[in-house]
């Protein structure tokens, strides 16, 4: 059956012109781009018309890429798109490798979702809003997307190593900015 084939079948299958393929793609991965892209855009137009654009150029030009991942084939692709659709938009120039782009984690995205605690909970956004973007994008793609390093590290732009510091430094940040404000609030309130 179609529906438990894995994505690299799917892709496989795809690219040889199968709609059924692609079509399951696009809903497999539709909402997870809309939940990525919403982190890096904040105009639903925008985003709408980027990934509508994406699965159409996907379909013309039956890309014959082979991919590891396909969802961190099209988080990437996507990325860029949004990149670009940012570029035309803005006056100024763009900087489509440009390491600290905005990154915004919404309250639904955080590692923290199933705490009960209202206070701690408050200092973790406040903590994780102490972070760069960059930061906040590692914890996003590697904890709530659930990707492994390879994938994010494509996504990103960055190496295998590069990745995993990033995500190591930015846990150690993270557990920094927690203790401190443990410290103040105990003391100091």
């Amino acid at each position: 059956m179609i529906f438990n084939q894995t994505d690299i079948a799917l892709w496989e299958a795809y690219q040889k012109g199968d709609h059924d393929s692609f079509a399951l793609l696009f809903r497999r991965y539709y909402e997870p781009l809309v939940q990525y892209g919403g982190k890096l855009t904040n105009s639903n137009d925008i985003l709408e018309d980027c990934i509508q654009e994406l699965f159409t150029e996907l379909w013309q030009n039956k890309s014959q890429t082979q991919v590891q991942s396909v969802k961190a084939y099209l988080f990437k692709s996507l990325k860029y798109k949004l990149y670009r659709a940012n570029q035309r938009r803005t006056t100024g120039p763009f900087n489509e490798n440009h390491a600290d782009v905005l990154f915004e984690l919404s309250h639904e995205t955080l590692l923290v979702g199933r705490e009960q605690d209202a206070e701690k909970t408050a200092r973790v956004l406040q903590a994780l809003g102490q972070l760069s973007n960059r930061q906040k994008e590692i914890i996003y793609l590697k904890f709530y997307q659930e990707l492994n390093y390879d994938e994010v590290s494509e996504i990103m732009n960055i190496n295998y190593q590069a990745a995993r510091n990033l995500l190591y430094q930015s846990i150690k940040s993270l557990k920094k900015l927690l203790t401190t404000m443990a410290f103040f609030c105990f003391f100091f309130l």
